[in-house]
């Protein structure tokens, strides 16, 4: 019951389907029964290391998906910033009846751009993290 904008839903998709044709789905079942004898089920936990390397995936995984939405919300941050200084220089003029229509058709420009480049994006992000997890799971990889 939760409403999700459109081009979110689209991107959700298309990194479910790009993860699938990669086979993310198999490695991350191999990396799963791996971490079943890295860490056997039980009070063993893991070390201060490996709590450090975790740590490391994580902020690494961040800067992925920042590296991924970067040019879209600095090109749109742009757009907006734009907009501003035009309602600031000119009051009398309406902004939203211009604004809303050119930031949508500058986000759909920018979708168009950046789609190319997402798979080889999405491919290197993902097969580092399945490196990450495979290091800290003592799967060797």
């Amino acid at each position: 019951g939760v409403q999700v904008p459109v081009l979110s839903q689209f991107y959700s998709i298309t990194a479910t389907l790009l993860f699938l044709a990669l086979n993310g789905h198999l490695l991350l079942i191999q990396v799963l029964a791996a971490s079943f004898h890295a860490l056997p089920v039980g009070p063993v936990g893991l070390s201060r290391a490996d709590l450090w390397r975790l740590a490391g995936w994580g902020s690494q995984m961040f800067a992925g998906a920042i590296a991924i939405a970067l040019p879209a919300l600095l090109s749109l941050i742009l757009v907006n910033l734009a907009f501003g200084m035009v309602t600031k220089a000119a009051p009398q003029m309406n902004i939203f009846a211009v604004g809303f229509p050119v930031t949508i058709l500058v986000g759909f420009v920018l979708i168009l751009v950046t789609l190319p480049a997402l798979g080889d994006q999405f491919q290197s992000i993902s097969s580092s993290a399945f490196v990450l997890l495979s290091r800290l799971f003592g799967v060797g990889g």
